[in-house]
């Protein structure tokens, strides 16, 4: 049973799981997951990941969406598809931001919670 009491979610650990799973296995660049637990109550998790192109960032969504659709997470709307620079993907316990490169460097999102690109996927803490 999940935090919010629904026991036909999946809970943030497997959902996380599912999300980096299939961004690896469709070869999203830096993948990052941001543990958000006690620091904020959008999410459990934050993930965020790099196409090499918006058609690769629009791929990536699309597969996205499919898997979490498959792992029990309906009405997933990704926003920012038509432009395909940023798209932003809310799955309840994880919100997944997928950028192109340039785009990613310019807003640096992980930043904001005090993580680098290179960090360790798993825990959003640096790597080394």
């Amino acid at each position: 049973m999940t935090a919010n009491g629904d026991a036909d979610r999946p809970g943030s650990d497997a959902l996380l799981e599912a999300v980096t799973a299939c961004l690896d296995e469709h070869s999203a660049i830096d993948v990052i997951a941001i543990d958000l637990r006690g620091k904020s109550p959008i999410a459990d998790y934050m993930v965020v990941a790099t196409g090499a192109s918006s058609r690769q960032v629009v791929a990536l969504a699309e597969h996205l969406r499919r898997r979490l659709k498959a792992f029990g997470v309906g009405g997933i709307t990704p926003e920012g598809l038509q432009q395909g620079d940023w798209v932003l993907i809310d799955a309840g316990d994880a919100i997944v931001h997928l950028f192109r490169p340039e785009v990613r460097a310019f807003y640096g999102i992980e930043k904001m919670w005090g993580v680098s690109p290179n960090a360790d996927e798993r825990t959003g803490k640096a790597g080394g």
